[in-house]
């Protein structure tokens, strides 16, 4: 009966093992089949344009939304501001990964390229925040912004890379001019 009992235990301990391998083998799979340059978050100015160049793209295009999420810290958010129907200022809260779900098909429907036009930056220590003016457009051949506005960025310098902590947004409007100071 011991026999029966340890033949059945290293048989499922066999199991288990080949199992974990499988799975070992699937991630390093996934993995090797999407590299992350890491030295595109090595500087300040590196973070920046990846953060523009990964959720922009013509229409069609998919966007690499594991660079994406790369950029950011774990529980860095998202955070739109717009005016509602009365006319309150309103913020929403995204994680990354709620700003890919309400947006990431959008982006390749309609084509999208965020561009920045203008920096202006402040770093105490190992935080930096970014005040980055933005032109959007729904091409790159387009000639006309369809929308512009101001990106404020919070970053960290964790001494080996920098992280996004926060992107908070607002887009232009008649009322809310961007101030010659944040253009070119």
């Amino acid at each position: 009966m011991k026999k029966i009992y340890t033949l059945l235990l290293m048989s499922i301990l066999t199991m288990n093992l080949n199992a974990q391998n499988d799975i070992k083998k699937t991630a390093k799979k996934e993995t090797a089949g999407h590299q992350i340059d890491s030295s595109l978050v090595l500087t300040l100015d590196g973070t920046i344009k990846t953060l523009y160049n990964v959720i922009s793209g013509e229409k069609g295009v998919k966007r690499d939304w594991k660079l994406f999420k790369f950029l950011f810290k774990p529980d860095a958010k998202l955070i739109p501001s717009r005016k509602d129907r009365k006319g309150t200022y309103q913020v929403r809260y995204m994680k990354p990964d709620d700003y890919i779900k309400s947006s990431g098909k959008w982006l390749v429907e309609n084509g999208f390229f965020e561009k920045e036009i203008h920096r202006s930056v402040n770093t105490f220590g190992n935080m930096t925040q970014v005040f980055s003016t933005y032109e959007s457009f729904k091409s790159e051949s387009d000639e006309k912004p369809f929308m512009r506005g101001i990106n404020s960025i919070q970053l960290l310098n964790d001494g080996k890379r920098w992280w996004i902590i926060n992107i908070y947004w607002a887009q232009e409007s008649i009322e809310n001019p961007i101030p010659k100071a944040y253009l070119p």
